[in-house]
């Protein structure tokens, strides 16, 4: 059955254009998508995802689940930035150690939106309040590692908790996500289908372009990590799979839905490369962001959508 599954994965065509991004880099070609292209189509997947789990929330009823399962989203957003966060001190600087740990803790809205194709692929449907919990755990986790860096940094830290707040509240990915996530919950069904093919019939052609920059961006990135040593490929490996496979298995205490339980464990294995280096650059600027950054898009990016994914919704339907 695992194998299985990551044969199929392998053959995703957003995961070979992934690659090909990848490939693109260690042959030199001058393969490029334009900057101003790659911010509108990752503006576009955010919105397609929050509106489309907005009006599937506008079906569900507010439960207890609901409840418990925002309630063990956040805890897992504060939690694993907590101990990783002792792990890593052994082996890098206060700051930088923060740093990694708030983006470990907190979440890749790509990796969310690559999940979500996943569960399409496999005939499950996301259920709506997931994305609001995605939205949720991006901020617990950055406020987390902030505070983590100032209570053990002794030279003193220069991290500005009122701005990372403002800043992780205010994120454009958190703000879009959760604008467009109350916005579809408003919207009829009527209102809704009038713009379905565009948040629908052409998401997969964008998510495609998309994870082939992403595939130009690692490659890029990998390079400036392999000067740290072997340390940083083995925690960008192995800690999101143990993270991932342990949500996977701790969230049937919460919801019994598949779907539910794999989203849960791909926002505990991914780790965010967009709104905690934006959060760091402002109140962690001592943090090597040439560390943290290639570890969660070079490493732990590509292990999630070609191993990860397998494993975790294995798990999730056991």
């Amino acid at each position: 059955m695992n194998l299985s599954l990551l044969a199929e994965n392998l053959t995703n065509p957003a995961l070979l254009f992934f690659c090909l991004g990848i490939i693109a880099v260690y042959l030199k070609s001058d393969l490029e998508i334009p900057q101003n292209s790659s911010k509108f189509i990752s503006l576009y997947l955010l919105f397609s995802i929050g509106f489309k789990g907005g009006q599937e929330l506008s079906h569900e009823h507010f439960s207890s689940e609901i409840a418990l399962s925002m309630l063990f989203g956040i805890l897992l957003a504060l939690i694993i930035p907590f101990y990783t966060f002792f792990i890593l001190k052994k082996k890098f600087s206060i700051a930088d150690s923060g740093a990694i740990a708030a983006a470990y803790g907190s979440v890749s809205a790509v990796t969310f939106v690559t999940a979500v194709s996943y569960l399409e692929m496999h005939g499950l449907k996301l259920e709506g309040h997931m994305v609001a919990i995605m939205a949720l755990m991006e901020s617990p986790a950055i406020i987390a590692g902030l505070v983590l860096i100032s209570l053990f940094d002794r030279e003193g830290s220069s991290v500005s908790k009122r701005n990372v707040i403002t800043h992780s509240l205010t994120n454009g990915s958190v703000l879009l996500i959760m604008g467009s996530l109350i916005i579809g919950y408003m919207a009829s069904a009527e209102q809704a289908q009038g713009i379905k093919p565009f948040t629908n019939d052409i998401f997969k052609g964008f998510l495609a372009i998309f994870l082939l920059d992403m595939g130009i961006v690692s490659g890029r990135k990998l390079n400036t990590l392999f000067r740290e040593g072997w340390f940083p490929f083995a925690f960008g490996i192995v800690f999101p799979l143990v993270n991932g496979c342990a949500a996977a298995y701790l969230s049937a205490l919460v919801t019994d839905n598949i779907s539910s339980r794999f989203v849960f464990a791909v926002l505990a294995a991914s780790a965010s490369y967009i709104a905690v280096p934006a959060a760091m650059k402002i109140a962690a600027p001592k943090a090597n962001p040439g560390l943290y950054l290639p570890m969660a898009l070079g490493v732990t990016f590509p292990v999630n959508i070609t191993l990860g994914f397998p494993l975790y919704y294995l798990i999730a339907g056991l």
